[in-house]
């Protein structure tokens, strides 16, 4: 075989490669779905070539934000590199970074506490708790297992997430109530948010449960996701405490520019300071 053609089997391998390099789940999950997104764009005969890679690139360009489409090219890249086709990786776009997010992006606190209000509604009660967890604790949605009744009683838990262990402490009235959680519904040991067979929620489940809340609590359905959840805990320490660093080692950022994300203002606030700072006095129409 051609060492710039690709294959089902080489995708499998690079596949175990990610798992020997102990890349978390989701990692590998999302590459697996870029890879075989390139892979269906190829040509039959499915040989990589520069101008197929660039070809890529822009019909992503017409499809995605920048973001998403660097995170694609992202593992597009790290495929060819394994393949030892370093020379046909492409170029990241570049992003300005923007000082702000813009608001209807952001979930605020209102929001949050209708979406509770909703839940609580519908007597959702896991649903209710999960949410309160993510959002009082900062942690991952993918890491919601490691919330098992033995950490409960601890009063904390560790989690081992991308080759780096920290530890999450539960406030004293998350703790409680989780705690009569569990006695409620016969959860005496293990992982807190289960199905009916005992397994944790996955990442989809909990997706679409938090989706069916929007309309009873005139939410946006854009806005209501699992991350935004972690998204309004690190902006709302932030507030608060004004530490970087030690949000960063809280939601477990190895780079703390990943977490300067997540203190940025929104629009509207972002507007009315500008306002304040009252550089400019002298109207157009006061010309004339």
């Amino acid at each position: 075989m051609k060492k710039n053609k690709i294959s089902l089997k080489v995708i499998k391998h690079y596949e175990t490669f990610l798992l020997e390099e102990e890349r978390s789940q989701a990692t590998i999950a999302k590459y697996m779905r870029d890879i075989h997104h390139f892979y269906t764009f190829l040509p039959k005969d499915k040989v990589i070539t520069k101008e197929a890679v660039i070809a890529y690139k822009q019909s992503l360009s017409k499809l995605y934000k920048p973001a998403s489409m660097n995170s694609m090219l992202t593992a597009i890249n790290g495929l060819l590199a394994y393949m030892g086709l370093n020379h046909y990786k492409v170029k990241l776009q570049k992003i300005q970074k923007r000082i702000f997010h813009a608001d209807e992006n952001n979930l605020t606190k209102e929001e949050y506490q209708r979406l509770l209000d909703a839940a609580s509604t519908q007597n959702n009660e896991k649903l209710l708790m999960l949410m309160q967890t993510i959002c009082a604790t900062g942690i991952r949605v993918s890491e919601h297992a490691y919330i098992t009744v033995e950490a409960l009683q601890k009063g904390y838990t560790s989690v081992n997430n991308k080759g780096k262990i920290r530890e999450i402490i539960f406030p004293q009235k998350l703790r409680k109530s989780l705690l009569q959680y569990c006695k409620d519904n016969a959860i005496y040991s293990g992982a807190v948010f289960i199905t009916k067979h005992g397994n944790p929620l996955d990442r989809s489940n909990i997706w679409s449960m938090m989706k069916r809340l929007c309309k009873a609590a005139g939410v946006k359905e854009e806005k209501v996701y699992p991350h935004n959840l972690r998204h309004l805990f690190a902006y709302t320490f932030y507030v608060i405490e004004k530490d970087l660093v030690r949000l960063a080692d809280i939601l477990g950022h190895t780079c703390i520019e990943t977490t300067r994300i997540y203190t940025k203002t929104g629009l509207q606030k972002c507007r009315r300071i500008m306002d304040k700072m009252d550089l400019f006095s002298i109207e157009y129409s006061m010309l004339s």
